[in-house]
């Protein structure tokens, strides 16, 4: 299919929905990744990436896939719902324990989707798209980057797509953040981004950090995913409102800063297999 870099993406993110015992839901952002993949493609492993936190004590879960035709081209009205039990204990979680990624295996969906002759359309990422230390090097403090996903649960649900969000990186991505392996974005993130791509995008030129414009020519890289974001608290008098609302004294209020781990931290995870 003739699509474009920012058309792809909108089919490579899942909206990740949660159930506890309680029955309460919750969502996150997933996204489909390539392990162990051969130099001719012909062989991988699909992976589903998120945080841990977005799969944390859930009994069930869902996964909503965008149907394909038998020519390959995405039927984006016709959808199908894959429900898991005991969601949790499906993912395998990466060894370090304050590294706040994990990985859902996907083969055994997508043979069991075939089997009953249900195609869907989808677009992985691969390793390649993870920057070398020399490709950060060349980048400025200042890049433009785009996060997809689906905040505070948000999506189009009629055609199955998650909502894109631009913003620019807040530190730069080749320094670790507070010593940690992460860097942090300027971007509108809320709950339900968790688990979303972060990814420096330029789909039509860009400028070097030596000043070197390439006007024409794209430019993609998968800086890491979204795990957390700051947030400070709003602290206000509690005065006499309609009894049809309900009085508010502290609230929390996004910094529209957001805390991205990153890419290359998946290859720990691909280990793992």
């Amino acid at each position: 299919m003739n699509l474009s870099i920012s058309e792809k993406l909108l089919y490579s993110t899942l909206r990740i929905e949660c159930f506890d015992s309680n029955n309460l839901c919750s969502t996150g952002t997933g996204y489909l990744f390539k392990f162990k993949q051969d130099a001719k493609n012909n062989s991988y492993i699909p992976v589903l990436i998120t945080n841990k936190h977005v799969i944390k004590n859930s009994v069930i879960g869902r996964l909503t896939f965008t149907k394909s035709s038998t020519l390959g081209k995405p039927l984006d009205n016709e959808h199908q719902l894959v429900e898991f039990k005991d969601f949790e204990n499906n993912w395998i979680m990466h060894p370090d324990e304050n590294v706040d990624l994990c990985v859902l295996p996907m083969a055994p969906i997508f043979s069991q989707l075939k089997e009953n002759k249900i195609d869907i359309f989808k677009i992985e990422f691969d390793m390649s798209l993870i920057p070398s230390e020399e490709e950060l090097n060349n980048l400025t403090p200042l890049e433009e980057i785009i996060m997809i996903g689906y905040p505070n649960g948000i999506w189009d649900s009629f055609n199955n797509k998650p909502i894109l969000r631009k913003g620019i990186t807040a530190t730069h991505p080749k320094f670790d953040y507070n010593g940690n392996k992460e860097f942090v974005i300027d971007a509108a993130c809320f709950p339900g981004s968790s688990g979303s791509p972060v990814f420096l995008f330029n789909e039509n030129g860009y400028t070097d950090k030596l000043g070197n414009t390439y006007l024409g020519s794209s430019r993609i890289y998968l800086l890491g995913t979204l795990y957390a974001g700051p947030q400070h608290t709003a602290q206000g008098q509690i005065i006499t409102v309609p009894t049809t609302q309900r009085p508010i004294a502290l609230s929390n209020i996004p910094n529209n800063l957001g805390y991205v781990i990153k890419s290359h931290r998946i290859k720990e995870l691909e280990e793992l297999f």
